[in-house]
């Protein structure tokens, strides 16, 4: 599949970041990395992953204070991995919105396991609302939420993190003008001013699905307003 899952690794321990990152490319998930809380703040909002493996004995901020800005704008699931193994701070981590908590040292298998179920959780969660469809079809294009696919006359389309995720909002919302800002604020956050990546996203979709960019089928630009995807 090439949508494969984007996982963020926020641990300054090059030994222990080069491990998890190796274990995790060797499973089919994609990785980015980052040693520095504030880097990691930053990775967030550019790159939007499907995980957020979070360590919290970091540099320059403790993965706590991490931990509780991110929960002020994403629910990307989070799972703590830390060497911090006494109750109190896995009950004050897991309160402050992490999905899950490892300790410091872990297999690899059970490691795999969590962030398996973390992600399932927060795709039935966020992805799919009651009654929902699990797959939606435009004309030749076919967006498969459960399998995270997007498909165009029956041959899979490869699509960033980014840009997928732009189109499920926009298929979720068929019909509907999505604003700039409420793209830009579900895709990167609120704290963002994305507009110029978002006209570039949307651009490299726009080639990537439609047959005449200059006058698409699937998505039209509502002038000084944002975007709309077609209804069939």
């Amino acid at each position: 599949m090439n949508n494969k899952p984007l996982l963020l690794i926020v641990e300054d321990d090059e030994k222990i970041s080069n491990f998890i990152a190796a274990t995790l490319t060797a499973n089919d998930y994609k990785v980015i990395r980052a040693a520095k809380g504030k880097d990691a703040l930053s990775l967030t909002s550019s790159y939007s992953p499907d995980l957020i493996l979070l360590d919290l004995g970091l540099p320059d901020l403790d993965g706590t204070e991490v931990l509780k800005s991110l929960r002020q704008w994403t629910g990307i699931p989070i799972v703590v991995v830390s060497a911090r193994g006494n109750e109190q701070e896995k009950v004050e981590a897991l309160d402050l919105g992490a999905d899950d908590y490892i300790t410091k040292p872990f297999g690899t298998l059970e490691l795999l396991a969590r962030i398996r179920t973390a992600i399932r959780h927060s795709q039935k969660n966020l992805m799919l609302s009651p009654g929902e469809q699990e797959k939606v079809t435009v004309g030749h294009l076919e967006i498969d939420y459960q399998k995270r696919r997007i498909l165009l006359d029956g041959q899979e389309v490869h699509f960033t993190p980014i840009e997928y995720k732009i189109m499920v909002l926009l298929a979720r919302n068929m019909g509907k003008v999505l604003t700039h800002d409420f793209i830009m604020k579900e895709v990167w956050g609120p704290y963002t001013n994305e507009i110029q990546a978002l006209r570039v996203n949307m651009a490299n979709i726009r080639r990537k699905i439609e047959q005449n960019p200059g006058e698409p089928r699937y998505i039209v630009t509502e002038v000084g307003v944002g975007y709309r995807m077609m209804e069939d």
